[in-house]
């Protein structure tokens, strides 16, 4: 025997009863999506917002305070420009990403002639290597150049041979070949410190602390406590950055 067929009335509530089944599950989705500071990735910033106000980290998580990302270390052979600059750009980044390398080639540069070399901005670096052990070959041999005063140079020459797509292809020899070109002066010191175990650390503490704040993506911006995801156009950065400045100044 079939069922008798719900009456009118019957449908329309399950249907509203649906709808808002979908809204309650919308909303929950919704919220665990902003719960992550970059959860658009780099790939794909068409549709999305590129910036957006950074959250505390998970509950439960002993974060640093958004305002606190800033170290302000004085030499700082990873940062660029004025200890007290009132906007920081903090970099959360992998030496094999391809978007990486274009926030390098086609972004920084113009941020550091417009606002580093004014004393209105600093960029701190943030290693986060999240393609795998040579993306930290790639990270350690930096902060290695960094210790003889060329981590910039070295971070440089590499994102100027990465791809447009696809990752970057790293390895030993790879990473003494940018030390050699950007010159650096002891080859056996830059040797030595591929293993040198504080070096090691560093990378871990920077990669620790992007987990820290929910960083799912490469590049990962934040601008004072702006955030944005991927190598956005030059434009979003300086209104960003014009931003900061403008309420640094009130």
């Amino acid at each position: 025997m079939n069922s008798p067929k719900p009456s009118r009335a019957a449908q329309n509530r399950r249907k509203e009863s649906s709808k808002r089944g979908l809204f309650l599950v919308g909303g929950l989705v919704g919220l665990a999506l902003l719960a992550v500071a970059f959860v658009a990735g780099a790939q794909s910033n068409s549709g999305t917002s590129p910036s957006q106000a950074l959250p505390s980290a998970s509950a439960g998580d002993e974060a640093q305070p958004a305002a606190e990302l800033a170290r302000r270390v004085a030499d700082d052979p990873t940062a660029l420009g004025a200890v007290d600059a009132p906007v920081v750009l903090v970099e959360y980044a992998d030496y094999r990403c391809p978007f990486c390398g274009v926030l390098s080639r086609e972004t920084l540069p113009t941020l550091i002639s417009e606002y580093v070399d004014s004393g209105q901005l600093r960029i701190e670096w943030r290693d986060n290597p999240i393609f795998g052990e040579t993306s930290v070959l790639a990270a350690v041999a930096a902060h290695a150049a960094g210790e003889q005063g060329l981590f910039w140079e070295y971070n440089t020459a590499v994102y100027a041979s990465a791809p447009e797509t696809g990752h970057l292809e790293i390895d030993r020899d790879k990473v003494l070949d940018y030390a050699r070109d950007i010159g650096v002066p002891d080859m056996a010191q830059f040797e030595a410190d591929l293993a040198n175990p504080a070096l090691v650390q560093r990378v871990q503490i920077n990669a620790q602390e992007a987990q820290q704040i929910g960083v799912t993506s490469v590049p990962s911006i934040v601008i004072n406590d702006v955030a944005i995801a991927g190598a956005q156009p030059l434009q979003v950065f300086q209104d960003v950055i014009d931003e900061q400045l403008r309420l640094a100044a009130q």
